[in-house]
């Protein structure tokens, strides 16, 4: 089986079918839920201020070792998005059962594959995290790029009328 690494997020949609996808998602072998939705978003701390951000997921500090699910577009209103510690292994199977013929799977938005009904996508953080360079401190720097990059909580005042 193929192995990927990413940094920011691995992603697992409906690729071009036209109706909701269907995952099984596991947690250390344990089947936690059957999502139905556009697709998946299995993030990293990093990732989380990227595409997982954008579909309704939270910010993560990259000093908290944890795996983000986030769902895209789910057909369910309670299927939030879940944070995991990141010792455990997140496995995606797309049915047997299925109604969509396949999906895709990337990898940091690269690297498309195609999934089909009994293939699964097993993810894990590394062993060997990715360390980060700062120019303070871990929190001060991240809290300042979030602040300057996606204007986090930055409120922009109203001028007086003239």
């Amino acid at each position: 089986d193929p192995e990927w690494l990413a940094l920011n997020e691995v992603v697992i949609d409906r690729g071009n079918a036209p109706f909701l996808g269907m995952l099984d998602i596991y947690v250390d072998d344990q089947l936690i839920t059957t999502a139905q939705a556009d697709g998946i978003i299995i993030a990293t701390p990093t990732g989380s201020t990227a595409y997982s951000l954008a579909a309704g997921g939270p910010l993560i500090a990259p000093s908290n070792p944890a795996i983000l699910l986030t769902p895209i577009c789910p057909h369910s209103l309670s299927f939030r998005p879940t944070v995991l510690p990141d010792s455990v292994v997140v496995r995606a199977q797309l049915p047997a059962q299925s109604r969509q013929s396949s999906a895709q799977v990337s990898f940091d938005g690269k690297f498309p594959q195609k999934l089909y009904p009994g293939d699964c996508v097993v993810v894990s953080a590394s062993h060997w995290p990715m360390p980060g360079v700062c120019a303070v401190d871990q929190h001060a720097d991240w809290f300042n790029s979030i602040r300057g990059k996606l204007l986090w909580n930055v409120r922009q005042m109203q001028g007086t009328e003239e």
